[in-house]
């Protein structure tokens, strides 16, 4: 993990310095979407990475096994001010609800306004529909409806 992290850190900021190159793409609106280990990651990429201005994770949470400190997302958490909004299911055996999922957002550094949990009656997946009226309502209320 450790080694892939240093790798995940920087071909993300390779990847918005790209995007950013771009004439078509608006850079004041990137938002971050993690998906499982996405959203476990999502502490560490945010913290060192100030480019995203809202994030949405779907069944993320904080992870149970041993990192080195510079890959551990519990020593980036509270770094973290980017509004986050978090979806999980309520079974996930990944991330139970209590000690992952709600103490992840109890110890995410941002502001409590600015970041929600809802959680389903599912497991490791929330209902597709839902991640996408959820997703869709915080996206809008941080960067504003798409432009067309």
């Amino acid at each position: 993990m450790e080694r892939s992290c240093d790798r995940l850190v920087e071909g993300l900021g390779r990847s918005i310095d790209y995007l950013e190159a771009r004439p078509e793409i608006d850079r004041s609106r990137f938002a971050y979407l993690g998906l499982s280990w996405g959203g476990a990651t999502a502490p560490i990429l945010l913290a060192v990475e100030d480019r995203f201005r809202v994030a949405v994770l779907e069944s993320g949470g904080l992870e149970f096994q041993s990192a080195l400190p510079e890959a551990d997302a519990i020593n980036f958490i509270t770094r973290v001010n980017t509004p986050t909004l978090m979806l999980n299911g309520r079974y996930d055996h990944f991330f139970p609800e209590e000690a992952s999922q709600r103490a992840f957002l109890q110890l995410l550094g941002t502001a409590d306004k600015d970041k929600r949990l809802v959680v389903y009656a599912t497991g490791h997946a929330v209902p597709r529909k839902e991640f996408i009226r959820e997703s869709i309502d915080w996206l809008d209320r941080y960067l504003g409806p798409v432009r067309r």
